[in-house]
């Protein structure tokens, strides 16, 4: 049994071209994903600035990616997160929530995700103002789907730590608040959970009173500390068993879109493949998909390198991994060279600002 497969493009970091999301949006429908969640933390007329519109020309390359994900044969979806709207959830802020459901309708969406991660949680009544944004927005919009992401998106107590201590009863009292069919996006045990598991699931799906849909941060690498490691393998820690509690399951990516292809395409082969599934092998699968033969035997042989000991400790490798893969006409060898280069290398400084 696969769930509705899908990828949610909520990373901190560098947005990608629009050349780059139509090669991730045409390889994960090929694939067999169902939906494509876009909510970039650097956009920011979706977050710092969500009270104002998108440009013209930002609006119009939205509605060509809207188009491009509908045609590919996925639901199409957009995430606001509406900082300071909770406290106060005033008649101005009801203006301007209104005004901009209305505008990501007009670019034409088929989900509609009110996000609350990241945001500050030691407030007043947080459940409750949380779940009357999204209700209210539930309200508004044409989309058929609705999401929601809790600030506390799993047990991870660093999530307490970071924005301050969760309200007692959190979780059970957004789920009773949320409209019914309001889906509610999880990460599991950890903010980067090393396994997702059924028995998890189940406990937060009681909780929640629905079952959730699964945000899974892998293979992320944003950040000041992840950025400096290339997340390639195939999905591990991830039991199929789950499909029969969650309502969907989506991929967090990577800052580089086409090496984030290999680990993606390994999601929908984990349900498929069940007990008989193997990540070495989804691995090499993938990789030769993606890349080709002789590319893929480059990575499988250097992916220690890049997911396990990472930029920092590169030291002499570095030159040798940049002539490996300076001879290759392939968009993945010039974002791996990128990333040798350090330009996709984050800062504690680009997160706070976005």
């Amino acid at each position: 049994m696969t769930p509705d497969l899908g990828l949610v493009e909520a990373r901190f970091g560098r947005i990608w071209s629009e050349d780059e999301r139509a090669h991730v949006v045409a390889t994960l429908a090929a694939a067999g994903y169902n939906f494509y969640h876009y909510g970039p933390k650097a956009d920011r007329a979706l977050r710092r600035d969500w009270r104002r519109p998108h440009s013209a020309e930002d609006g119009a390359m939205l509605m060509r990616l809207s188009a491009r994900v509908r045609a590919a044969g996925m639901r199409f979806g957009m995430a606001l997160t509406p900082v300071g709207a909770t406290h106060p959830f005033d008649d101005q802020t009801r203006a301007d929530l209104a005004r901009r459901v209305a505008g990501l309708d007009a670019i034409g969406i088929d989900d509609l995700a009110i996000f609350f991660d990241d945001l500050r949680g030691d407030m007043p009544d947080l459940a409750a103002r949380q779940a009357e944004v999204v209700n209210f927005c539930a309200g508004l919009t044409k989309a058929t789907r609705v999401y929601t992401c809790p600030t506390y998106y799993a047990d991870d107590r660093i999530l307490d730590v970071v924005f301050g201590e969760r309200p007692a009863g959190y979780l059970a009292d957004l789920g009773r608040l949320l409209a019914p069919h309001v889906q509610v996006y999880w990460t599991g045990e950890e903010v980067c959970a090393r396994a997702i598991e059924p028995a998890h699931l189940a406990r937060v799906a009681q909780e929640l009173g629905r079952p959730v849909c699964l945000w899974d941060n892998y293979p992320v690498n944003d950040g000041s500390r992840m950025s400096r490691f290339l997340h390639l393998r195939a999905l591990t820690g991830r039991s199929p068993a789950n499909a029969a509690h969650i309502s969907g399951h989506a991929l967090n990516p990577a800052i580089q879109a086409h090496l984030t292809c290999i680990p993606a395409l390994t999601l929908p082969m984990l349900y498929q493949q069940g007990e008989a599934y193997s990540y070495g092998a989804a691995f090499q699968q993938a990789a030769r998909r993606m890349l080709g033969d002789d590319l893929a035997a480059r990575l499988q042989e250097d992916l220690l390198i890049f997911q396990d000991i990472g930029h920092e400790r590169l030291g002499a490798r570095a030159d040798r991994l940049r002539r490996r893969y300076d001879n290759l006409d392939h968009p993945a060898a010039r974002e791996i060279l990128r990333w040798l280069e350090g330009a996709d290398l984050m800062t504690d400084d680009e997160v706070q600002t976005q």
